[in-house]
């Protein structure tokens, strides 16, 4: 009896998807996406302004970019996400496609239908591919969960109305409660 065979799946399958349809694709597997809902696109511009606002302040290198915006995250044809905020400090990883390799920091702000990736097989491939901090936030909880890999302090949560601090900018801390 022959075992059935595993699709693979490459970044041009992904470019293959008919338009207003988006997917991640993680270890050769597609996993589609479904449209974010008024909550999570107001926290996604306002962490892009607050970001964005603190980098320009302090005369900063690093670029922020909402979704959606590619990240060629293993530099190979297998791994393409889209990170809801990502933060990128080395300029050379940057092209017309968008970020060929990890960006230095990472937002994913999680619904019902996206907790599993983004607690599971997200923090696994992010930590892999050297991301130095990646922020899970939970709008339904008020939490955020908060992984410092550079340092490898493991995780803290944090509630919307805490200072979070910022792992990447020692003198940058985020009140979620402050944005909305």
């Amino acid at each position: 009896m022959a075992l059935a065979q595993q699709l693979t799946y490459t970044i041009d399958d992904i470019y293959a998807l008919p338009d207003g349809e988006r997917a991640e694709l993680i270890d050769g597997q597609i996993y589609m996406m479904a449209p974010p809902n008024t909550r999570h696109q107001n926290l996604v511009s306002e962490f892009t302004i607050t970001i964005g606002n603190y980098i320009r302040l302090k005369g900063g290198n690093c670029k922020v970019f909402p979704a959606p915006f590619a990240v060629f995250l293993n530099k190979d044809d297998l791994n393409y996400v889209e990170p809801d905020i990502s933060v990128i400090c080395d300029k050379g990883k940057l092209n017309e496609k968008g970020c060929d390799g990890a960006p230095d920091w990472i937002i994913e702000i999680i619904s019902p239908s996206t907790s599993r990736m983004d607690y599971g097989i997200k923090l696994f491939k992010y930590r892999t591919a050297g991301v130095r901090e990646y922020w899970i936030v939970n709008p339904s909880m008020r939490t955020v969960n908060v992984y410092d890999f550079e340092n490898d302090a493991g995780t803290t949560q944090y509630s919307f109305d805490d200072k979070i601090p910022v792992c990447i900018y020692k003198d940058f801390n985020i009140c979620i409660s402050d944005l909305l």
